[in-house]
């Protein structure tokens, strides 16, 4: 289930709740009990270290880099 993070516009505190997708834009309350929240954009990080693929001599494909554009 994934997990969204929202922040309490009454105390400012910001916290996570995992919910179905479904739910995400529902009302959340905050661990304090007020009813003011706002749900905030998350990023994802993802990390890896797969190399970009080689270049191939002589342009690349497509139209205009493989030479069928006259």
């Amino acid at each position: 289930m994934p997990r969204y993070e929202y922040r309490c516009r009454t105390c400012g505190d910001t916290f996570e709740m995992s919910r179905p997708m479904a739910e995400s834009s529902d009302p959340a309350a905050c661990p304090s009990g007020h009813d003011d929240t706002v749900k905030l954009l998350s990023t994802v990080a993802v990390g890896g270290t797969a190399a970009a693929p080689a270049q191939r001599a002589g342009g690349g494909g497509g139209c205009c880099g493989g030479g069928c554009c006259g």
